[in-house]
């Protein structure tokens, strides 16, 4: 490796990404402000405009290469006295290419990737003079680090998508950011910003933050950023500005961030995942500042990395949410949707409120809300106007704004008046079959013949629902998952009767709101409660049995899922996870039991099964006065299996029966409906690898080379 040249390295890593977006690197030369001297600007561009961000793969980082030799050869002969580094309108560079990392079979490529863009990027700290990077727009991955080479940083403010997110997606900032990173700014913030946010659903940084991290050297306004950035430039040039650095410390403090980062990946992946923890190692050896180990380290477990199964997991994951949730598998042409400009909500509870809420603010047309009392209406009304106050408060809404949005949510008791005109009206009543028939009922009587009738039942048949009604065609499954403004997924339902013309409607209004919406048949539970429902039900039967409940809890620790299936059953609630429990049962009695002890739980009105007095969660004494069990002692590793074989097996009766279009789609929604992580790939790339779903399904979801490293 080491006797190629850069150009023979990038040359032959780009035979692997046959199709990459290539970025230009091109340089321009400017006379600073205030006699700054004559100057040297490379631009980042792939040629297309914002939407499609520029990216770095073996191409783009030859033509930065070949952009440097030039200002290299003018920097040594003296022709210039900086050089800047900036992007094209809103984007800085969101990092390495990443299609064709999935296709890379062998170590030594993915080697090749690591020292590709260290000696490109690297490049520009060994210069003759000192070097800018002006993050004018979104910098993510290698877009950051390129910046981190350089010896100067500005931001703009207006730049909301600053991140280092590769731990989330299984790698780790393998071009310079676990080494260059907490030199810079200290250990601890390195670690908030390598590790933790990347780990908090891939939390982003905005200008401001940057700054005040230490990232960048000078904030200035979008407005006239690159002219600030110039002039602040010449200044530092000419002496006029001294950019002061604190030496980080090196001492206990250092050891305590690591410390602090494996205690927050323990929090978030339990061990699951190695990115974070082979991050931390990296962020540990940098300490007394060594930087060419630390680069060395950081390409060899980058080539780990990307020959192991979690990143392949979380690439395939990444490309679902990214792209096939953009297109989804089944929607019926778009030009089929009817307009809506105006929107019923039945119901005023709390989920409803959230509903109406998201209604207002995502398609902007009036939205009315009933109940069966004044009393509830006027509650749900209000808690949808303090939502809208919460938000101008944080500076996230325009008075402006949030006085006409409040001005678009109402409240009514008359249905007839008040869907008269509606386009779109979602029931958000009690989970009763008879309760929402009767709904629909009222409805189909005022509202105009055009209108859609959405339910947000989370298990009953929406066929059964709409079985009395004059016109079937019109009604169609719309389940949101709680919290509303949290979680993406958007199951619609498409009952025996449901027509073209509602089903694109539904679609259109689910990508107005946002929300990633994956076509599903009419089946009980549809997609995510069935298999919550299904692995629940085992980890239930075990405690039912006889295991302890925290040692039948902690059964799938190892996956690293967001919580363990008992404060799972909390979060949802004793009441619903038995009624749905119960709505399985009657459909697949074989496959799905009723736990007698949950119902004596519900029936207790206990809302939860664990105290936390000690701070970790026991069964709560009450609780397990209430339990009748076995004397059948599992232990966690057979809790696990079961589980596991459950959810293989549930899954590959759902594909059987046409739930979904394909595996892709349950993993979809997993992902997107329950939170379930990237290095799973939802569930099946994980069902695949550990041998689960040949030995109880007979073959694998997802071909080999999917989610998994190409044979």
């Amino acid at each position: 490796m080491s006797d190629r040249t850069t150009a023979e390295t990038l040359r032959e890593a780009a035979e692997l990404f046959p199709g990459e977006v290539v970025t230009l690197a091109q340089v321009r030369h400017l006379d600073l402000p205030g006699g700054g001297g004559r100057f040297a600007l490379i631009t980042l561009d792939n040629g297309f405009d914002h939407t499609k961000p520029t990216t770095f793969g073996p191409r783009s980082l030859a033509n930065l290469a070949a952009a440097l030799d030039q200002v290299e050869a003018e920097a040594d002969a003296g022709e210039i006295v900086g050089v800047g580094l900036t992007g094209k309108p809103f984007i800085f560079a969101v990092g390495a290419d990443l299609k064709g990392v999935g296709m890379l079979r062998h170590r030594e490529d993915a080697l090749a990737i690591g020292l590709g863009g260290h000696e490109v990027f690297r490049r520009l700290s060994a210069l003759a003079v000192p070097t800018f990077a002006y993050y004018n727009g979104a910098a993510m991955g290698g877009g950051v680090e390129v910046g981190l080479h350089c010896t100067y940083r500005t931001v703009s403010r207006s730049v909301g998508a600053f991140a280092l997110p590769e731990v989330f997606l299984g790698l780790v900032p393998g071009w310079g950011g676990c080494t260059l990173l907490p030199q810079l700014i200290g250990a601890d913030r390195a670690v908030t910003v390598i590790i933790e946010n990347a780990l908090s659903q891939n939390r982003m940084l905005r200008g401001p933050q940057v700054h005040e991290l230490g990232i960048a050297d000078a904030l200035f306004e979008a407005a006239d950023f690159l002219e600030q950035s110039l002039i602040w430039t010449s200044a530092v040039l000419r002496g006029e500005i001294e950019v002061a650095r604190q030496e980080p410390d090196r001492g206990e403090a250092w050891d305590a961030a690591v410390a602090r980062g494996r205690s927050v990946a323990d929090e978030k992946v339990h061990g699951a995942a190695p990115a974070a923890y082979r991050a931390l190692d990296i962020i540990a050896q940098v300490r007394d500042g060594d930087l060419p180990a630390g680069l060395a380290a950081e390409r060899n477990v980058l080539a780990d990395l990307i020959m192991g199964e979690e990143l392949r997991a979380g690439l395939y994951a990444f490309n679902l949410v990214q792209r096939r949730a953009k297109r989804p598998v089944g929607a019926p042409d778009k030009q089929l949707a009817r307009q809506v400009t105006k929107v019923g909500v039945v119901g005023a509870g709390l989920m409803a409120s959230q509903l109406a809420l998201l209604f207002a603010r995502r398609l902007e047309v009036p939205v009315v809300l009933t109940d069966i009392d004044q009393e509830r209406v006027d509650k749900g009304v209000a808690w949808v106007h303090e939502q809208l106050d919460m938000l101008l408060l944080k500076g996230r809404l325009s008075q402006d704004k949030a006085n006409r949005l409040k001005a678009s949510v109402t409240g009514s008791l008359d249905r007839a008046a008040a869907f008269a005109d509606a386009d779109f009206v979602i029931e958000a009543v009690f989970e009763e079959m008879g309760v929402k028939q009767q709904v629909f009922a009222e409805l189909e009587a005022v509202v105009p013949e055009h209108a859609v009738l959405a339910t947000n039942t989370s298990s009953l048949s929406v066929t059964e629902m709409a079985s009395q009604l004059k016109r079937p065609e019109r009604v169609v499954g719309f389940h949101f998952f709680n919290p509303v403004a949290v979680l993406p997924l958007l199951e619609v339902v498409k009952a025996e009767r449901t027509d073209d013309e509602s089903l694109a409607t539904a679609f259109a209004v689910a990508k107005k709101l946002k929300k990633t919406a994956v076509l599903v048949k009419d089946a009980p539970a549809f997609v995510v409660n069935r298999i919550l429902t299904r692995f629940m039900g085992e980890v239930l039967r075990a405690i039912d049995e006889g295991t302890p409940a925290t040692t039948a809890d902690r059964a799938l620790a190892p996956l690293g899922l967001p919580m363990s299936p008992i404060v799972l059953l909390e979060l949802v609630g004793p009441a619903v996870a038995h009624h749905v429990a119960g709505t399985l049962h009657a459909a697949f009695p074989d496959r799905f039991g009723v736990s007698a002890n949950l119902g004596r739980v519900v029936a207790a009105g206990r809302s939860g099964l664990y105290v936390y007095d000690s701070g970790t969660p026991e069964l709560d004494p009450e609780v397990a006065a209430l339990f009748e069990v076995g004397d059948t002692v599992l232990t966690e590793e057979q809790v696990r299996r079961r589980a596991l074989e459950a959810i293989a097996e549930e899954i590959g009766l759902m594909l059987d029966e046409g739930v979904v279009a394909e595996a892709q789609d349950i993993d979809l929604c997993l992902i997107t409906g329950a939170g379930w992580p990237f290095h799973l790939g939802g569930i099946t790339p994980y069902l695949d690898r550990e041998g689960i779903s040949e030995r109880v399904v007979g073959r694998r979801f997802l071909a080999q080379g999917e989610a998994s490293v190409p044979r």
